[in-house]
């Protein structure tokens, strides 16, 4: 869709050039939700693809996903990952979660991750992967500060984060604690290239120790409970019902209560395959 406000495409090279931002800036990676509808208040266009950040840096500390870095450069990961660190067992996840997003293979190889995450939709597939490896990101500030948040805390609701006006994301970290852990995956939707109404993950250290199981897309915000050692049924139960009544999403793929019931049934799914 052409976007008839827009006066003026600026593409900065450098940190600095980046701002100042105003009320009628957008920032601009992948564009694949920003050109899909109108936008009636965006004047100005801050492409931050001519930034230059390398899509994914591996060192043995875990994995750093720039924010321009594009869903497809995500998914190859599942492939290249086994060959270059065979330890990192959650390499599956990284193609899986992408599956998740209702999208073609073009949207995969524009949508970033950093605009899916800054979207904050209850569907978004990088929320997805990067709450159950806790991932964080990395924030940057107007004022040339940066601030670290974990992916759990960076989306408070429908549509909504702690971005304030004038930050950039800049790129989530995934550590290899997280990684090395074996995972599994969990999708329900309408149909099956459907949005996600439901998405659970889970992740167990390859030790024994440590159980992590994550509930998106069937919320408002990712939901992440961690114990000791695999719970049993009743224990992971009683975690779900956490969950406020208010926080499982309504919208047209299903209503809150459908959304529970699932992710009980898929929450236990996961346990038993991990245990």
């Amino acid at each position: 869709m052409d976007l008839n406000t827009v006066e003026e495409v600026r593409t900065p090279a450098r940190r600095e050039d980046v701002w100042p931002l105003g009320p009628a800036d957008a920032i601009l990676a992948g564009g694949t939700w920003l050109f899909s509808e109108p936008q009636p208040d965006v004047h100005r266009l801050i492409d931050i693809t001519g930034l230059g950040w390398p899509p994914i840096t591996l060192t043995d500390n875990g994995i750093e996903l720039a924010a321009t870095c594009t869903l497809a450069e995500v998914a190859r990961l599942s492939t290249t990952l086994p060959a270059q660190r065979p330890d990192w067992a959650a390499a599956p996840l990284f193609r899986q979660c992408c599956t998740a997003l209702l999208a073609s293979f073009k949207i995969w190889g524009t949508a970033t991750v950093g605009g899916n995450i800054c979207l904050s939709f209850p569907a978004g597939s990088m929320i997805s992967l990067t709450s159950v490896l806790d991932g964080a990101v990395t924030v940057w500030r107007a004022d040339g500060t940066d601030y670290a948040v974990p992916v759990t805390d960076f989306v408070t609701g429908q549509a909504s984060n702690i971005l304030e006006p004038g930050d950039v994301l800049r790129a989530v970290h995934l550590p290899a604690a997280a990684l090395r852990a074996r995972t599994a995956y969990r999708k329900l939707a309408p149909s099956p290239l459907g949005r996600s109404a439901v998405v659970v993950l889970g992740r167990r250290a390859t030790d024994g120790t440590g159980f992590v199981l994550s509930v998106t897309a069937a919320t408002v915000r990712p939901y992440v409970f961690s114990f000791p050692t695999t719970p049993d049924s009743a224990a992971l139960r009683h975690a779900l019902s956490a969950i406020p009544d208010d926080a499982w999403t309504l919208d047209a793929p299903g209503d809150p209560d459908w959304r529970r019931a699932m992710s009980s049934t898929l929450a236990e799914q996961i346990r038993t395959e991990l245990s």
